[in-house]
C-alpha cells in the first residue's frame, strides 16, 4: 500500500526504520531483528540503503520479506550519489519488480573522497534529481524525501534550505521525513515556516531513541542535532549505567512522541536501529494512546 494513502487516516501511528547488514555474514541476524520488529505490526517500516555501501541488494530483500511475510507496508531507501543513470534506472526497475510501492529518494552521504572528487560529470548531484528520475521512469511510486528541522548541513541558512525542500516537493515528493531531533520546539518552528512557504505534504517526525551514551556523539556528528540541557542531564546522570541509560533513553523518546501526538502530529517514525526490544518498549509505552 502507498504511504500517501495511509497518511490520510486520522489515527495516531508509529513506524520503525531498520537497516540492511554491512556484511553478508550478518544477513541472517539482521533479517531476524527486522522480522521481530515487523511482528509488532507497525504502520509501516522503512529499510535504509546499503549500509556500508556494498550490500544495497539486501535493502530490497529485507523490504520484500517484511511486506510479503508480515503484511507490513515498506519504504525502500534509494540513494544516487556518484551513481550513473544506468545504475539508478536498474535499481528503480528492481524496486518495481520487488513489488515495493514506496521509495525514499535521497542523495546519500558524501564520503571524504567524494567531497574532494570532481562532481561535474555526476548524473545526480542532489536528491531532487533522483526524485525527477523516479517520476519520469514511469514507475508508480509514492516518493518520500528527507527534511531537516535544524537546517541541512550544506545549506547556508534555513530560508535557502526550505527553497530546496520546496523544489523536492514540486518535483514529486508525496511526504517528507525529518532528520532526528531532540527538542520538539525545533520541529514546531520548522513546520510553521515550511507551511508558510507552501509545502503542504505530510511531515513525518523522525525520533531517535538514544539508549547508550556512545550514540550521542554519533548522533551529533550525523545530524548536527541540538542537544537540550534536559537531555544532556539525562546522559550525564545515567550514561555510565547501560541498563539505566537504555530505560532513560526510551522514556525520553516516548515523551517526545507523546508531546508530538498531543500537538497535532499523527504519524511518528522511530529510528529503531534494528533493536526489537527498544521498538517494543516504546510501542508498549504508547499502547493505549495508539489504541
Amino acid at each position: 500500500m502507498k504511504l500517501s494513502e495511509l497518511f490520510k487516516n486520522e489515527k495516531l501511528t508509529l513506524s520503525f526504520e531498520v537497516f540492511p547488514p554491512k556484511t553478508d555474514t550478518a544477513f541472517e541476524s539482521v533479517k531476524h531483528a527486522t522480522e521481530e520488529i515487523a511482528k509488532l505490526r507497525p504502520y509501516f517500516m522503512s529499510v535504509t540503503y546499503g549500509a556500508g555501501g556494498g550490500t544495497d541488494r539486501y535493502t530490497l530483500e529485507i523490504a520484500k520479506n517484511i511486506k510479503e511475510r508480515y503484511g507490513v507496508p515498506t519504504l525502500a531507501h534509494l540513494t544516487c550519489v556518484s551513481s550513473t543513470r544506468e545504475t539508478v534506472l536498474s535499481k528503480i526497475e528492481a524496486i518495481k519488480q520487488a513489488g515495493i510501492e514506496n521509495v525514499m529518494a535521497l542523495r546519500g552521504d558524501l564520503t571524504p573522497e567524494l567531497e574532494k572528487s570532481d562532481r561535474s560529470g555526476w548524473a545526480y548531484k542532489h536528491a531532487v534529481d533522483l526524485i525527477r528520475e523516479l517520476k519520469e521512469s514511469g514507475a508508480d511510486f509514492c516518493i518520500g524525501g528527507a527534511c531537516y528541522p535544524e537546517i541541512h548541513p550544506e545549506s547556508q541558512n534555513q530560508k535557502e534550505d526550505i527553497l530546496h525542500l520546496k523544489e523536492k516537493v514540486d518535483a514529486g515528493c508525496s511526504f517528507l521525513t525529518t532528520q532526528m531531533f531532540f527538542d520538539n520546539n525545533l520541529l514546531y518552528n520548522f513546520l510553521y515556516k515550511i507551511r508558510e512557504s507552501g509545502i503542504t505534504v505530510p511531515i513525518i517526525p523522525g525520533i531517535m531513541p538514544i539508549t547508550n551514551a556512545n550514540q550521542v556523539e554519533r548522533a551529533i556528528k550525523l545530524s548536527g542535532s541540538f542537544m537540550p540541557q534536559r537531555f544532556k542531564a539525562l546522559v550525564d546522570k545515567f550514561g555510565s549505567n547501560p541498563a539505566a541509560m537504555k530505560q532513560a533513553g526510551i522514556a525520553y523518546a516516548t515523551d517526545q512522541i507523546i508531546d508530538l501526538f498531543a500537538n497535532g502530529i499523527k504519524n511518528v517514525h522511530v529510528y529503531s536501529m534494528n533493536k526489537p526490544d527498544v521498538a517494543a518498549a516504546i510501542q508498549n509505552n504508547l499502547s493505549d494512546i495508539l489504541e
